[in-house]
């Protein structure tokens, strides 16, 4: 079984993550003065990013990247690092350079070529390896915007890719997405699952000695080394015992 903690509510999963969060960059920048992090959006991203904005940290040492981003403006309601930019941005001292946003408003193939360059300059060439990277499920078994069916599961040689969006979940807006190769690189992943809804899914990942239909996120979940899950009550209801 993966490492997987069980807490409360989502308000409680939160607290866990933020703290987790904060520890992992102190010992990051610490050890090598830097601290490379992977943001996804979200409803429960949402409450960690509002609660890190209270956490004194050396926000000159965090650089934050983005596991994927709908191509719609930064400004635009669907936009993650619009989100991001109100809950945390705003309220925190952070270098301008130190943001790297993937650039929605470019059109899907235009906007991989300025991320990957970006990853290219940051981790000088090489694949990169986040300090950590915080990932969310979707109830289809997707993470970051890489969905069932999609031919950007099979890519092995991309760092970003662009995807094709137009079955639900919505918004039906096309995506750019790090690719697996990326996610499994990281120090530390950590899947943020709240929500009565996901725990069939949650179900179908850790008890289903057979799946048909392979699910994204199992790309993943089986990596125990690297891969942590913080899930909810609700989430973990009618499968997971303790």
């Amino acid at each position: 079984m993966p490492q997987i903690e069980v807490f409360r509510d989502a308000d409680e999963l939160a607290t866990q993550a933020a703290r987790e969060f904060s520890e992992l960059a102190a010992n990051s920048i610490a050890t090598r003065e830097r601290f490379a992090v992977a943001l996804s959006g979200g409803s429960t991203p949402k409450k960690i990013f509002q609660q890190l904005g209270n956490i004194s940290m050396d926000w000159r040492y965090i650089h934050l990247f983005w596991v994927d981003e709908r191509c719609v403006p930064p400004d635009h309601p669907d936009s993650n690092y619009r989100m991001t930019s109100t809950v945390l941005l705003n309220n925190i001292e952070i270098p301008e350079e130190n943001v790297h946003r993937i650039q929605g408003e470019l059109s899907p193939e235009q906007a991989v070529l300025v991320y990957e360059k970006e990853l290219r300059v940051f981790f000088e060439e090489q694949l990169p390896v986040f300090d950590l990277i915080l990932l969310g499920l979707g109830s289809d078994g997707h993470t970051a915007s890489l969905f069932p069916g999609s031919p950007a599961l099979q890519d092995k040689e991309r760092w970003v890719v662009e995807v094709k969006h137009n079955t639900p979940p919505p918004p039906l807006v096309d995506r750019v997405t790090l690719t697996f190769p990326v996610l499994k690189q990281a120090g530390e992943v950590i899947f943020l699952v709240s929500g009565k809804e996901k725990s069939g899914i949650l179900s179908k990942i850790f008890k289903s000695s057979s799946i048909s239909d392979p699910i994204p996120v199992s790309e993943l979940s089986d990596n125990q080394s690297n891969t942590r899950w913080f899930i909810d009550r609700d989430a973990a209801a009618g499968w997971y015992k303790s």
